[in-house]
């Protein structure tokens, strides 16, 4: 459920009011009763938490105090922290509404806290049919002096791109087949103002896309292409920058089948990548950002029935290069290089690629950060790392040196689609990068994407990321 960002005259209004303060602010100033004040003066000094709560009749009061003597990125996150604290705490006493008043004289604690809040109200509950217990939350009220109208409409738009693409994470293999996939975004184009274009299965095989041919072959389920674009009027990039996303709509591992039976639980999630690019495109036109992007998506499901490549084929790839296939697991890499070849005709500026793509990179950042590799200078990458701050979607630069290129050699082709034991996640993207002839970045969202546990914010399962990452990349780029 989506919950409502509003700016009230008096926040004093509602049964349920929060204050956000910092170590600086004096609680005495905030016209509480003494009584409250003695109470939580002691509560924080005595440091119990950071959240102090004050429940009276059908009344209560949160005072937040947020530590503002860090970076301020880590500031910011404290404060999305909080609001998903405070989400919990309203939605586990059915509260609608609340209030909220920014008493530090840090003002932009606002926006995160709002943001920790809204992303926090997501559920997941169309196939539900009994026990609903939907969030309570429909709406936080600001005080006019602590936000923006113009913010919260903006992170609003943010938070729905963000639902959009969990939402398709979340969905199973029943329904999210790649042609259902391709109609969604379909939707989503009609919906928000960008164009969408799908190859089916028949001008794929014109295209000769032969990678993403190949891990469709197991399958009964024909694969899909799909091509987003937005260019808005007064573009400030006369190149576009072009979004490629991993589609794999369930991963078997093909008749290199994953290993056991629970490893195959969350094999839906196999197309965050998609996800992660169709809502970086409801936000980029909700938001209306000046930049000219470009979205390329293959989809197909990876099952080792059918007429399925076997380890030892040789594909030619839409490039005309040749792949021995030693692993039928490493399908999104064939997928991807056809689409990071398609590419190259829009001769863009910039390629950023966004895939659940190897347990090597889950295994080496876990949940907390994505490795991120490629060409791309480094201004570009520094910029990458301030909206990785900005959003606390954290990277990490894996290298592409040239020993890593050997490990992917072949004897019988031009190269392989997997090295050995070990760099498996670098190898992937060296892999990738043969494709590629102009300013590129590979992300590997592979331990961030997905999330067996609740994080906070982020929640369960689909988190979306990559959405808030390059959303903030290009509103600054």
């Amino acid at each position: 459920m989506t919950v409502q960002l509003l700016l009230c005259k008096d926040y004093t209004a509602f049964n349920h009011n929060i204050i956000l303060i910092d170590e600086k602010t004096k609680l005495s100033s905030l016209g509480l009763s003494k009584a409250i004040v003695a109470e939580a003066e002691n509560f924080f000094a005595d440091k119990v938490g950071n959240i102090f709560q004050q429940q009276y009749e059908s009344r209560s009061l949160s005072i937040v105090k947020i530590d503002a003597t860090k970076e301020e990125f880590k500031i910011q996150e404290a404060s999305r922290k909080a609001g998903n604290a405070l989400n919990k705490f309203l939605n586990s006493k059915q509260v609608k509404e609340a209030s909220v008043w920014n008493a530090s004289d840090k003002l932009n604690l606002t926006t995160a806290f709002a943001e920790g809040a809204a992303l926090s109200n997501y559920e997941f509950l169309k196939y539900k049919t009994k026990d609903k217990k939907t969030k309570s939350l429909t709406a936080l009220h600001f005080d006019a002096k602590s936000a923006s109208k113009k913010a919260l409409d903006d992170l609003s738009k943010l938070v729905a791109a963000n639902f959009f693409s969990r939402t398709l994470i979340n969905e199973p293999l029943s329904y999210l087949t790649a042609t259902q996939l391709s109609k969604e975004i379909q939707q989503a184009g009609k919906k928000n103002g960008f164009s969408v274009t799908v190859f089916d299965k028949k001008k794929i095989t014109a295209l000769e896309m032969g990678g993403l041919l190949s891990v469709n072959k197991g399958s009964i389920d024909p694969p899909t292409f799909t091509v987003l674009e937005y260019k808005p009027k007064g573009a400030k990039n006369k190149k576009p920058i072009v979004l490629v996303g991993k589609g794999v709509v369930y991963d078997t591992g093909g008749l290199s089948l994953k290993p056991t039976p629970n490893s195959m639980d969350m094999m839906k999630c196999d197309m965050s990548g998609a996800a992660a690019v169709a809502g970086i495109f409801i936000a980029a036109t909700q938001l209306k950002l000046p930049v000219h992007i470009v979205g390329l998506i293959p989809a197909t499901d990876n099952r080792p029935g059918g007429n399925a490549y076997v380890p030892g084929d040789v594909v030619t790839m839409m490039s005309g290069m040749n792949v021995e296939m030693l692993n039928a697991d490493a399908e999104g890499r064939m997928i991807l290089a056809d689409a990071l070849h398609y590419a190259k005709q829009y001769k863009p500026e910039l390629v950023f690629d966004f895939a659940t793509l190897t347990g090597a990179a889950k295994a080496a950042t876990g949940g907390v950060a994505s490795p991120f590799m490629g060409t791309a200078s480094e201004e570009v990458k520094s910029k990458l790392r301030t909206s990785a701050d900005n959003t606390y979607e954290r990277l990490i630069e894996f290298p592409l040196w040239d020993e890593y290129g050997e490990m992917i050699k072949s004897d019988v082709a031009d190269i392989k689609n997997v090295g050995g034991a070990e760099a498996g996640a670098i190898t992937a993207g060296k892999f990738l990068e043969h494709f590629t002839d102009y300013p590129w970045m590979h992300f590997d969202i592979a331990g961030t994407a997905y999330l067996m546990g609740e994080d906070g914010y982020r929640g369960k399962y689909g988190t979306a990321v990559g959405v808030r990452l390059i959303t903030d990349f290009l509103k600054n780029y």
